[in-house]
């Protein structure tokens, strides 16, 4: 069982991993950030279970061009010409060596730690190895801490005395394994990497055209050179998944110190490009590397406003402490607002870096629907304005035939548009933004032209066909397109095009009308009048073609000939959760309860009901049996966020609605904690129980409808 530490330290989670099922430890895995969108990733017992695992995955053009640097290293203590083998890998449907043994305890903070039982194999000492990613550096620092706690150091003396000081001989040893490759593809033997001396360390080089070098060192080890190819290290989720599983691994050598008495080590990889061949070798403080993330943490949990009153439901299930004036401060509220810093980081466009949202680890980079539903929950809720409106303006800034960008590129700055919804979503947060912040000037100026140009878009046309229908209705697409979030496509076959009007893209377009007629009310009457009607004809023709009196809730697309797709889905949350909604109250009660009947699960939505011919329960498999399911019945947590909202709303917030809603969002809140990317949320969940947490391990939107669903119901 996890536990949380005190409320007034900066842990986040620790879990005792000492005689506990290997297949268990496995499925939790870690994961640290910073600004560039470089990551570090593993399991809580140091075994890369994916290709997307690894010491050092740097963003060489924040945040495209991601490298593979340092995969793993090989950790050895030998005592006495013993070896002990810390590291724990995976070969082909067995364990070596099986380093996991030794590891009793996996802590996470602004590092990640595992506390080792070396005292037990009488070697004298306790180890914990830490590692720690720099924030604005792809730089990784591996800390082991090697003691001797007064118990242990008494024992080692005695057995001293009797056995003779000479016979005890402790020595560390370490063996980096480095990829240096795209980190979506895996490394082969016939790589041509080659390592070359380096100040106190060496540079490692893949010796083709454009690539980047990574430098490792550490000052209080000796390197020695020994190129080795380790082959088939295996990776089960990518073979879950039916991808290529099996990656070699190149090791330029070994670094080796004795032990004669308590020692920190610290050893350094850095990745970098190669301007000119030029090889500056970077100089780093552990200590204040360490100081400054910590601070880090810090910073994000002081601008988090506080909760002003905790559900009491909620107070008997998390740590809560008072302050000054009686301020409510939940330590998983404060664990949300750490996790929702993880995507917070910058895209360099033209030159400068801009903030962005990256939508999940470990393969998604920024898109902008996913940006934009997150904007309120990661940033706007957490007190952190300067960074939304750097956001807004980003992707306002790359705005093209009134659409908003729904992703860049992962290898360069390329937008591209193929999405309906995302520039409906932008306008929903630039107008929550100026809600909750009073920045009129920003939105009056930077966001309001580009807002415009998407209504006035809409209206009269832009790609894809997206344009108001008669009825003022948004149409678009066709049966080859997928461009609402229902978005999977596997050669050539798009599973849920749902072309034509969709209910939630018209939702959406309703809620920016009345935005718009609500900004302009007290100062452009005519053009408050002009949204006015426009949103009034938009909220007949809703009321007209999407509620589907027979089986008494909205209808999920009207294609284009008018016929109707009544599949049962969740996309009509938001014609309820929205802040304008088109549905009179009794209809949107309707809906809320169909979805609470049919669609709610402990983790979030289904895509689909479980009593539809085309409904999946299990998203595994190769691509495009993934890609089937992906939609078809997986289940959502992002959609917890819009379902808590409509149904506090139809409760009018009752007090008894919250604590129900306290209630859906728990198991959610101890995933976040015990299961899956420990500190983080899913993207996805299989439709069918246990639900089993797929997809990305941590995901931007998953993150940003928790905490907002948390803040509705507390505040």
């Amino acid at each position: 069982m996890l536990t949380l530490q005190k409320a007034d330290t900066t842990e986040i989670v620790s879990i005792p991993t000492a005689d506990r099922p290997l297949e268990d430890l496995l499925t939790k895995e870690w994961l640290l950030t910073n600004e560039r969108g470089s990551y570090a990733s593993s399991t809580v017992v140091g075994c890369n279970t994916r290709r997307y695992h690894g010491l050092l995955i740097g963003s060489v053009n924040p945040l495209a061009d991601r490298i593979m640097g340092l995969a793993n290293c090989l950790e050895m203590v030998i005592l006495n010409g013993k070896v002990f083998n810390l590291s724990t890998f995976e070969f082909n449907g067995k364990f070596a060596p099986e380093g996991f043994k030794y590891i009793k305890r996996f802590r996470r903070d602004a590092g990640v730690h595992f506390d080792y039982q070396l005292d037990k194999l009488g070697i004298g000492f306790e180890l914990t190895k830490s590692v720690y990613l720099l924030r604005e550096a792809d730089t990784v620092a591996l800390v082991y801490d090697f003691i001797r706690p007064g118990r242990i150091r008494d024992a080692f003396l005695q057995k001293d005395r009797r056995k003779g000081a000479s016979e005890q001989s402790v020595e560390f040893v370490l063996r980096p394994f480095v990829s240096l490759r795209d980190f979506h593809t895996l490394q082969k033997s016939y790589a041509p990497l080659s390592s070359t001396p380096l100040g106190d360390g060496l540079s490692i080089r893949h010796d083709v055209p454009g690539s980047c070098e990574l430098f490792l060192t550490c000052s209080s080890m000796s390197f020695r050179k020994d190129h080795q190819w380790w082959f088939s290290f295996v990776y089960r989720n990518d073979k879950e998944r039916g991808q290529d599983f099996a990656e070699d691994l190149w090791s330029p050598g070994f670094f080796k110190c004795r032990l004669d008495s308590a020692a920190k080590i610290v050893f350094w990889a850095n990745l970098r490009e190669v301007h000119n061949g030029e090889r500056a070798v970077a100089n780093f403080d552990v200590r204040k590397s360490i100081e400054d993330l910590q601070r880090r943490q810090e910073s994000i949990k002081r601008k988090a406003p506080a909760l002003t009153g905790v559900n009491l439901s909620l107070q008997k299930q998390a740590g809560v402490r008072r302050e000054t004036g009686a301020v409510a401060r939940d330590r998983r509220y404060e664990i949300l607002c750490l996790a929702a810093d993880q995507f917070i980081t910058r895209r360099q466009i033209n030159g400068k870096h801009r903030t962005t949202v990256l939508a999940g680890f470990p393969w998604f980079a920024d898109w902008g629907r996913d940006a934009f539903v997150s904007l309120p929950g990661l940033l706007l809720l957490t007190g952190r304005l300067d960074e939304a409106k750097s956001v807004l303006s980003t992707f306002a800034q790359a705005a093209d035939e009134g659409m908003i960008p729904n992703r860049f590129d992962d290898r360069s700055d390329t937008a591209y548009f193929n999405s309906i919804d995302a520039s409906l979503w932008f306008v929903n947060a630039a107008c929550r933004y100026l809600a909750v912040s009073g920045d009129c000037e920003t939105f009056a100026q930077q966001l309001l032209p580009t807002i415009r140009w998407i209504i006035d878009s809409f209206y009269n046309g832009t790609r894809f066909g997206i344009c108001a229908d008669a009825d003022g209705l948004i149409t678009g697409g066709n049966d080859e397109t997928q461009l609402t979030w229902m978005d999977a496509k596997y050669d050539g076959v798009a599973f849920t095009s749902r072309y034509g009007k969709a209910v939630e893209v018209n939702a959406l377009w309703y809620n920016s009308l009345c935005h718009l007629a609500q900004f302009y009310a007290d100062r452009d009457t005519e053009t408050a009048n002009h949204y006015k009607s426009l949103s009034d004809k938009v909220a007949g023709s809703f009321a007209k073609l999407f509620w589907n009196e027979t089986v008494g809730y909205l209808n999920d697309c009207i294609l284009p000939d008018g016929s109707v797709d009544a599949s049962l889905r969740p996309n009509q949350i938001f014609a309820v959760s929205l802040p304008f909604s088109p549905l009179p109250p009794g209809q949107q009660k309707c809906v809320v309860d169909m979805v609470e009947k049919n669609l709610l699960t402990p983790y979030g939505l289904r895509t689909l009901n479980v009593e539809d011919s085309r409904y999946k329960g299990e998203y595994t498999g190769p691509q495009q049996q993934r890609d089937e399911a992906y939609h078809q019945g997986t289940v959502w947590p992002y959609l917890i966020g819009p379902f808590v909202e409509a149904y506090l709303k139809v409760n009018d917030f009752s007090r008894k609605s919250k604590k129900r809603s306290a209630e859906f969002i728990q198991p959610l809140l101890q995933h976040l904690t015990e299961d899956g990317c420990l500190g983080q949320v899913s993207e996805i969940f299989d439709g069918d129980a246990p639900h089993r947490p797929r997809g990305c391990i941590a995901q931007a939107w998953s993150v940003a409808e928790l905490i907002r669903a948390y803040q509705l119901i507390n505040n």
